[in-house]
């Protein structure tokens, strides 16, 4: 059979996940690895869920939690999280909240519900690899978004409309952001805010590490300034992508949409397509833990995350050799590395794989136009100090090297 001719245009634009190749490095013991942005699993609650599920099955329950059940996800967890949702300042009700199967699959929904061949798509640069990833299926153009910069909406509807389509929808990653680990300041959400009314757009906005700050003042989510603006949720363009992977348990792919009932029934009639509905049994166990432990277990998280980033920090301070850069996050899971001019992240990554044992991500995956390749992305979340110390001693003295 010679697939090719049977495959459709699209998935000449589908590539491997960089991350998720490198995540193989961690079954090596010598490797020392800052690639995979994903939770210490020590500190997954699994006793919690060892009662939850365990609630789940006894006789009452266990019938609802191995059936079928309905796409809009599981009643107690909606309410739950809409109760969440209003505390984050966005007042809402079940009807405004869609499980997903984690939000990587909210992501890919939203791509198919917006995106036609030849529109665009803003995003910032450098970006989240998994929402082009998701989006890159059909077939957008991207522009560059950076709500510091001057460009007003005739700019980008022009560039849109010469590329063959219209602005269909901003995506941002704003708290923490994956890779670069920066938050979006108020000043900057109000102004993108501004742009997406001005363009007709949609907002979608991707809250995965919204709950791990550390240090500073939070800020509100786009949706909550949006909803202070024109009073209801149903006004509103913004779409908010929330995730349990990095609180609770990644394993258990457990996300949700917050957004108006009209997009909600338009994304249920998705889910409805793909997959019925994202496990029950999951969704049951996610919301006994949330409800009984969510906020004591992700103070915990931010107690030894943060412990980690402060680690990483002076360890890049103290070993990077003079012309390396990287960014204070503020929460989250990662820092961002600015190399000198010329060298670049995955040629760097060969090498250290080589001779340092040394695991990252380089850069290049997350910019839409495949510039930034003198940067890469380290994760502080499954290293200990230990670790820390040896692997950024071994990576400043190999970016010395290289440096000459």
């Amino acid at each position: 059979m010679q697939w090719e001719q049977v495959l459709a245009p699209r998935m000449g634009r589908m590539k491997a996940s960089e991350i998720r190749e490198l995540l193989k490095l961690l079954d090596q013991p010598d490797i020392i690895s800052f690639a995979g942005g994903i939770p210490d699993p020590a500190l997954f609650p699994v006793a919690a869920f060892q009662d939850a599920l365990g609630a789940a099955l006894a006789p009452g329950k266990a019938d609802a939690a191995l059936q079928y059940s309905v796409s809009e996800g599981y009643l107690p967890l909606r309410q739950w999280l809409a109760e969440h949702m209003t505390g984050l300042g966005i007042p809402c009700g079940v009807d405004n909240i869609l499980i997903t199967s984690g939000s990587q699959q909210a992501l890919d929904y939203l791509g198919k519900m917006m995106i036609g061949a030849g529109d665009t798509v803003l995003v910032n640069a450098p970006t989240y690899m998994g929402a082009l990833g998701a989006f890159n299926a059909y077939e957008p153009v991207y522009d560059r978004l950076d709500p510091r910069e001057n460009r007003g909406a005739a700019e980008y509807s022009a560039k849109a409309v010469d590329a063959g389509g219209t602005v269909k929808f901003a995506y941002l990653s704003v708290d923490f952001a994956n890779p670069t680990g920066e938050t979006i300041a108020r000043a900057e959400r109000e102004k993108v805010l501004d742009l997406a009314d001005a363009l007709g757009a949609a907002i979608v906005e991707d809250a995965a590490y919204q709950a791990l700050r550390f240090d500073g003042e939070a800020v509100p989510p786009i949706l909550a300034l949006e909803i202070a603006r024109k009073g209801s949720i149903e006004e509103c363009r913004t779409i908010y992508c929330g995730s349990f992977s990095k609180t609770l348990a990644p394993g258990l792919r457990v996300g949700w949409v917050c957004a108006a009932s009209p997009v909600i029934g338009r994304l249920v009639l998705m889910k409805q397509a793909a997959d019925l509905h994202s496990s029950t049994l999951n969704q049951m166990a996610i919301a006994e833990v949330a409800a009984r432990h969510f906020e004591s277990h992700v103070a915990g998280l931010r107690t030894v995350y943060k412990a980690r980033r402060d680690h990483m920090l002076a360890a890049l301070s103290r070993e990077m050799p003079s012309g390396v850069s990287w960014t204070r996050p503020e929460g989250g899971m990662f820092v961002w590395i600015t190399l000198p001019e010329g060298m670049d992240g995955a040629e760097l990554l060969a090498r250290s794989l080589e001779t340092e044992r040394v695991a990252f991500v380089p850069g290049r995956a997350f910019f839409a136009d495949g510039s930034g390749g003198n940067t890469i992305r380290l994760s502080f979340s499954r290293a200990d100090q230990a670790a820390i110390d040896e692997g950024i001693r071994r990576l400043g003295a190999l970016i010395a090297r290289e440096i000459g």
